[in-house]
């Protein structure tokens, strides 16, 4: 062999040897803790990413907002500041009132009907992302809202005048149209919240629940599965184009197992936590049949207010899904 093409053998050799084929790593933006599921549910969907492409893209996780604080996000991955994030779908619902649905109270109460919801509304939810320059991988819910209070709620006269913890625009809106009174309550001040009366009922998810230790300071929790909101992963275009198309096909393929992992996740995970609420001494109990009627009658009017809001567009998906 001719010393300078032994030579060039030789680095070739060296810089494979080397890594100098690297890998493209993606850092990905997360603002829950490793405990809850969505975290470790996003840890596996990383590692099948990783082994599925033997290494050739390596997504990074970092979890708690310690990258980027929640609300961030979405803008973080439009610009490619990172290439792929989780959020809550809600959080967008100023920018367009599609991203409020799966917020609704009592549209969807139970995982089948937020399945359908889901399928009627994820082709809007495709196009608005993509109008944004992301693209969506995989969604995975929550377990449903149940109402956290000091007294038993039998009907919604003992809602009326209550204060309501309120996080967001659409529950500050039903608080409001329950008679009580909304008040914003960040969940890391729930705990002082409630001990210094500044809030005496809550809406929120028995993961919420069991975080916070609600068993300090309320005793009863009503199941009333009012709704199922839901994160949702998504990856910037761009960043996606970029990738070789057997690493785009074995990122859809993992992102399609980790949404059908989350959503029984969420299901598991509903019972644990309820079931972690009742054996740290709450009083778990379904709502009487008035209290479910009179929610569900305030659910359609603020069904009804949101098709208005979203127009042609949300009669669609609210049509889609009642011909599920």
């Amino acid at each position: 062999m001719k010393p300078l093409l032994k030579k060039a053998v030789v680095a070739l050799i060296a810089l494979s040897s080397t890594g100098a084929y690297a890998a493209t790593r993606w850092d990905m933006a997360t603002p829950y803790v490793d405990a809850t599921h969505h975290t470790q549910n996003i840890r596996q969907f990383a590692e099948d990413v990783k082994t599925a492409t033997k290494g050739e893209l390596e997504i990074v996780v970092h979890a708690g907002a310690s990258l980027i604080k929640h609300k961030e996000i979405p803008r973080a991955v439009r610009t490619q500041q990172v290439p792929i994030g989780e959020m809550f779908i809600g959080i967008l619902g100023n920018s367009d009132p599609v991203f409020k649905l799966d917020n609704l109270p009592f549209l969807a109460t139970d995982f089948d009907q937020a399945k359908k919801l889901y399928a009627a509304s994820k082709p809007t939810l495709e196009n608005k992302l993509s109008k944004e320059g992301m693209m969506l991988l995989y969604t995975v819910p929550w377990p449903p809202q149940g109402i956290y209070s000091k007294a038993p709620v039998n009907s919604v006269d003992d809602i009326k005048g209550a204060k309501m913890r309120a996080y967001s625009s659409t529950l500050s809106r039903l608080a409001v149209l329950l008679d009580a009174a909304p008040t914003t309550v960040q969940t890391v001040e729930i705990p002082q919240a409630f001990s210094t009366g500044i809030i005496d009922m809550m809406i929120t998810s028995p993961t919420t629940g069991v975080s916070s230790q609600s068993w300090d300071y309320v005793k009863h929790y009503t199941d009333v599965q009012a709704w199922i909101p839901k994160n949702m992963v998504v990856v910037n275009k761009r960043a996606f184009k970029r990738l070789d198309k057997d690493v785009q096909d074995a990122l859809l393929k993992a992102a399609a197992d980790a949404e059908a992992r989350g959503w029984e996740m969420a299901e598991s995970e509903t019972v644990t936590k309820t079931q972690a609420l009742a054996d740290n001494g709450m009083n778990v109990a379904k709502p009487s049949a008035a209290l479910m009627n009179s929610l569900i009658e305030v659910g359609s009017v603020m069904a009804g207010e949101w098709a208005e809001e979203a127009g042609s567009e949300g009669m669609e998906i609210i049509d889609a899904y009642k011909n599920r």
